[in-house]
């Protein structure tokens, strides 16, 4: 489909516009960086890229009540940026195995390096 701008500016558009994501691409897009909207949520997802935990232990290294932790949580898995596995009574929670979540991760920790460079 050829859409005509209202203004020429001398160059091709239709490449561009060829090329653009939709509006539901984005809007998934927008949905995974909100989830990463809190600090707190960040440091959850940061450290499930690296290790299994469970919502008690999380709550603890993160100094966050359970419900709290949970809330969070949920938020993560509904965005498909960690999965859960039960062990018993128990739930372990870790950082998803894919493209999302990893480039996520390489990105939280490139940021960190930047914004903190005295973290190494």
């Amino acid at each position: 489909m050829d859409q005509h701008l209202p203004h020429d500016h001398g160059h091709e558009s239709s490449s561009v516009l060829s090329n653009m994501p939709s509006s539901e691409d984005c809007q998934a897009v927008a949905a995974i960086f909100k989830q990463l909207g809190d600090g707190n949520r960040i440091r959850i997802f940061w450290l499930l890229c690296h290790c299994e935990e469970c919502v008690i232990n999380i709550a603890a290294l993160m100094e966050m009540s359970s419900p709290a932790v949970s809330h969070h949580l949920k938020q993560l898995r509904f965005g498909g940026l960690i999965t859960s596995r039960r062990e018993g009574k128990e739930v372990y929670y870790k950082a998803a195995d894919n493209k999302q979540a990893k480039l996520l991760h390489r990105f939280i920790e490139q940021l960190v390096e930047i914004t903190c460079p005295s973290v190494s």
